[in-house]
């Protein structure tokens, strides 16, 4: 199985050394997630035509564009360590893995969210709704979820590395689905009482659910994937892992107050609409006059986003963005990488928390 895995991703061609904007790496990752599913539906379809609607439900999911910043940010972790020559096309199942399993994540999340679309389409749970109704929608999301979950474990086994390097990236992986489950789950119990909530409390689920499973460990991930053992770059991994993925979540924070919806693809105000206790929210609430914590407790959506910007936590919102991605690229400038991955990985820090979606 595994030959006839990295068979298929030569015929994709070697991932570009200097991708243009990444698009290179991206397009090997999503011909391989396309070759992967083809049969994988096949398979669904011939136990019952039903399930193979299904099963490309899932997959349009999965292949409906987004930035690709996981396996983006494991190729480039992979690269800063890898020795001269190594070829990169067997990395491409593990890295089509994670964007599976963030697929997994994203249908979940809309589901406990409610949100009506994603990536400008609507979401799992309101497509099969609209087909058979609300309960029937939640149900066919959890698991379109699961199936997205396995077909992660799936492809991640294709990888063709020695057992022993496979282990490790598997105990990697594992590490970070579970930390991204934990985070999920306090971002859930925020909602249950947001009043008891805090700035550092909000940072700490970031920290989880979001900077963990973005950045972190999908670098983590690249470094497993090499076969290689530095402390010195594990370390620095580590630390402009943990800022830039908490850059990303707080610029998300921005973004799911004050974003375009024609460009985020999702709507304005859902974390208002939902009490999620954010940083922003956290930070406005800190940062307001009783009158306007008063208001910000009872007014509409759009009143409400207008009352955080007045408090100016927003501006203090990007004041911690801006600490975060100077942190994490003072841990990378010292880190004993190659100096292209150093290069693009400085580039991915700015895509990441400057984005407009």
């Amino acid at each position: 199985m595994a030959n006839d895995t990295l068979e298929g991703n030569r015929r994709l061609g070697a991932i570009p050394r200097q991708p243009a904007s990444h698009t290179g790496l991206i397009s090997a990752v999503e011909g391989t997630l396309a070759d992967f599913l083809a049969p994988q539906i096949a398979a669904l379809d011939a136990i019952d035509p039903s399930l193979g609607g299904f099963g490309r439900t899932a997959r349009d999911l999965v292949m409906a564009g987004g930035k690709r910043l996981r396996p983006t940010f494991a190729y480039w972790g992979w690269r800063g360590v890898a020795r001269p020559g190594t070829p990169s096309e067997p990395l491409l199942p593990a890295l089509g893995a994670l964007e599976l399993m963030h697929t997994f994540a994203l249908v979940h999340d809309d589901l406990m969210d409610d949100s009506d679309t994603r990536r400008g389409r609507p979401t799992a749970h309101r497509i099969f709704g609209a087909r058979h109704g609300a309960r029937f929608g939640t149900s066919a999301a959890v698991l379109v979820g699961d199936l997205c979950l396995i077909w992660a474990d799936q492809l991640l086994a294709r990888t063709p590395l020695p057992p022993a390097t496979l282990l490790e990236v598997r105990s990697r992986y594992d590490r970070m689905r579970i930390e991204a489950v934990a985070g999920q789950y306090l971002d859930v119990l925020g909602e249950t009482d947001p009043e008891s909530w805090s700035v550092e409390r909000a940072l700490l689920v970031a920290r989880h659910k979001t900077a963990s499973y973005t950045v972190q460990w999908p670098l983590d991930f690249g470094l497993a994937l090499a076969e290689v053992e530095d402390a010195e770059v594990a370390e620095a991994y580590q630390v402009y892992g943990i800022a830039v993925g908490e850059a990303f979540q707080l610029r998300d924070d921005l973004l799911g107050v004050f974003g375009d919806p024609t460009i985020t693809g999702k709507p304005a105000g859902d974390d208002l609409s939902t009490g999620k206790p954010t940083a922003l929210l956290m930070l406005a609430q800190r940062m307001a006059t009783p009158a306007q914590r008063d208001e910000l407790a009872t007014a509409e959506i759009g009143r409400k986003a207008q009352i955080i910007a007045e408090t100016g936590a927003p501006a203090r919102v990007e004041e911690m963005i801006r600490a975060r991605v100077t942190e994490g690229l003072t841990a990378l400038a010292s880190a004993p990488i190659d100096s292209e991955a150093r290069s693009e990985l400085i580039e991915l820090a700015t895509v990441a928390t400057q984005r407009p979606a």
